[in-house]
């Protein structure tokens, strides 16, 4: 496996396309190298299957052009903070060597949103823990490995974000990865299965309309937010900030 730039962390398929597809989708075009590990199936969701859920991430995948990504299997509404759930994500964590990693809201309404994400940030921490033992697909030991920079994007409420991504050229994009998973958004009227809270089309109305307020407060037209997780990052150059022009 060749080393990723970035390794996205998702309780559920479909979540990194909906939190920070647009920041994965514009790396990528930037010649990054992004991978996403999906901790569950799915499975519980009250639409679609396992099967179809493989299918719509194998779709949002191509859609986006993702490098690389994984299924770890962990169990859906189940996601415990334990060593075993812990080794799967530094195993991942080992093997791909991302320099940045994104992991869910710290808090969130989906209960499993806040759960994979304390046992992400656990478990990229004890990745560089030489004492934590893993092998790779081939039995060999894997070399402790900890990424440089850990950030969190956006979910379903709001959170204390401290810088905002320009997606506004991926835009589109985004929308049609988020669309792939069509048992879960822009459910038509005949549908059969169950209607939630987000299949109803307006669902994507509310994340269209964030998604421009969060441009509006970037100095662009469509943003995703994003929070760094623990400490503030050490900068050394502003080339990032001579580079972007903001619309003020």
């Amino acid at each position: 496996m060749a080393k990723l730039d970035i390794l996205v962390f998702a309780a559920h398929p479909d979540d990194a396309e909906l939190g920070c597809g647009g920041m994965i989708i514009s790396m990528l075009e930037q010649g990054y190298k992004v991978g996403i590990i999906d901790l569950t199936e799915g499975e519980m969701g009250s639409r679609g299957t396992v099967e179809s859920r493989y299918k719509e991430a194998d779709l949002a995948s191509q859609i986006m052009g993702l490098t690389y990504r994984s299924n770890l299997k962990i169990s859906d509404s189940i996601i415990e903070n334990n060593r075993t759930n812990q080794v799967k994500i530094i195993e991942e964590i080992r093997k791909t060597t991302p320099d940045l990693c994104f992991i869910g809201a710290p808090n969130d309404r989906h209960p499993d949103h806040r759960k994979a994400t304390r046992l992400c940030a656990d478990a990229i921490f004890y990745s560089g823990l030489s004492k934590i033992e893993t092998k790779d697909s081939d039995d060999k030991p894997q070399n402790p490995w900890r990424p440089h920079h850990v950030f969190h994007y956006m979910q379903d409420r709001p959170i204390e974000y401290h810088f905002i991504y320009d997606i506004s050229d991926v835009w589109n994009t985004k929308k049609k990865a988020m669309a792939a998973f069509s048992t879960q958004f822009n459910v038509i009227e005949n549908d059969h299965e169950p209607k939630t809270y987000i299949s109803d089309p307006s669902f994507f109305e509310q994340l269209e309309a964030r998604a421009r307020y969060l441009g509006h407060l970037g100095g662009c037209t469509y943003g995703e937010a994003f929070a760094y997780h623990n400490l503030p990052a050490g900068i050394k150059s502003f080339d990032s900030f001579l580079q972007h022009k903001q619309k003020r």
